[in-house]
């Protein structure tokens, strides 16, 4: 279960893909998208995502009940309001390709329309995300498809039947899947990371988190679920408003989480059950057979005069009971480490 995004791995085995969200934290102005993706790349990650649309490709103007949002922090504005604020250029996407490209980094964007799609295609973005609102939208996830790239879906309010059907529209192209809880912040409680294992189960495709929320740790755990990839907003200063810094990193922040979630690759390591390097120094005080009391030849070994312990050196503990149906064949000291030729044949 691997995918390839501009010549990286992303997947089983390989490092974790760390996605600085830009959202709609650039305010509409150019130089501080600029300083995000540059953040973004001295924070450690890996890409940095942009989202593709304008009001009118999301919405209509419209102010009637259906159009109001109720029950987030964006409560009281229309859908069109939210979006005409929140929208980045278009015509910027070229330029911070190239910004992303002088700071090591991928840029792709999410789509949200087939237009959205097609000028991207135009830009060469290596990638699309499908958001977790558009994962119903299975006639634009199949649209995605037909353009042969690896597509990143947000699973976000879905049910497992609508993940299921939007897995089956991706099948021609590499996938992966992102647990994502859509409120905004995101608590932990219901982030319910356990989900990643058994959505790498249940759909056989590689599976990631994008995190709303605002606790260090929920990252952490999901890579120690199996995530292989996390996707979270960056934003310069929270102190600087706007619709999604209540649940965005600043950069600092954002340094400190990519630290944590590579100390959580090392610490996973691999499936094994030999000595580490810094373990070897160890191994002289596992337990072994000594003799614990002089003993002369000829003389029996029994639970007084043999004891399993520290250090190593003698005859592994395991040989206990085989030991004491035997003799001395020499005389033995207090403190030697039983060996074979101290035993009759």
């Amino acid at each position: 279960m691997r995918v390839e995004i501009n010549g990286r791995e992303i997947g089983d085995g390989q490092p974790t893909y760390i996605v600085a969200e830009m959202s709609a934290n650039h305010h509409q102005d150019f130089d501080t998208a600029v300083k995000l993706v540059r953040a973004a790349g001295q924070a450690g990650a890996d890409a940095v995502k942009v989202q593709c649309y304008t009001p009118d490709t999301m919405t209509i103007k419209c102010d009637n009940k259906h159009f109001r949002i109720k029950g987030t922090p964006w409560d009281g504005q229309t859908l069109y309001e939210l979006y005409s604020k929140a929208y980045m250029p278009w015509e910027w996407i070229l330029p911070l390709q190239v910004v992303a490209q002088d700071c090591g980094l991928t840029l792709f964007a999410t789509v949200y329309d087939r237009s959205s799609v097609d000028f991207l295609e135009g830009c060469g973005v290596p990638a699309y995300k499908v958001a977790s609102f558009e994962l119903v939208d299975i006639a634009l996830i199949r649209y995605i498809v037909s353009k042969g790239k690896p597509v990143i879906m947000s699973t976000g309010m879905a049910g497992l039947a609508e993940v299921g059907e939007a897995v089956y529209a991706a099948r021609d192209v590499p996938t992966i899947l992102l647990k994502c809880t859509s409120a905004y912040p995101s608590v932990p409680e219901e982030m319910n990371l356990r989900t990643i294992p058994d959505m790498r189960h249940r759909f056989r495709v590689s599976v990631g988190l994008s995190d709303h929320g605002s606790d260090e740790r929920v990252p952490i755990v999901a890579v120690a679920l199996g995530a292989c990839l996390i996707e979270k907003h960056l934003i310069l200063s929270r102190s600087e408003g706007g619709p999604d810094s209540s649940f965005s990193l600043e950069p600092d922040e954002f340094t400190e989480m990519v630290r944590a979630v590579r100390a959580t690759e090392r610490a996973i390591g691999l499936v094994t059950y030999r000595p580490t390097r810094h373990e070897l120094p160890s191994m002289v005080f596992r337990r072994s057979l000594f003799a614990v009391k002089d003993i002369k030849a000829g003389e029996s070994f029994t639970d007084d005069n043999v004891r399993s312990i520290r250090p190593s050196g003698g005859l592994s503990p395991s040989c206990i009971e085989w030991v004491k149906e035997r003799r001395a064949v020499i005389d033995i000291k207090a403190g030697t480490p039983l060996a074979y030729e101290h035993l009759e044949k």
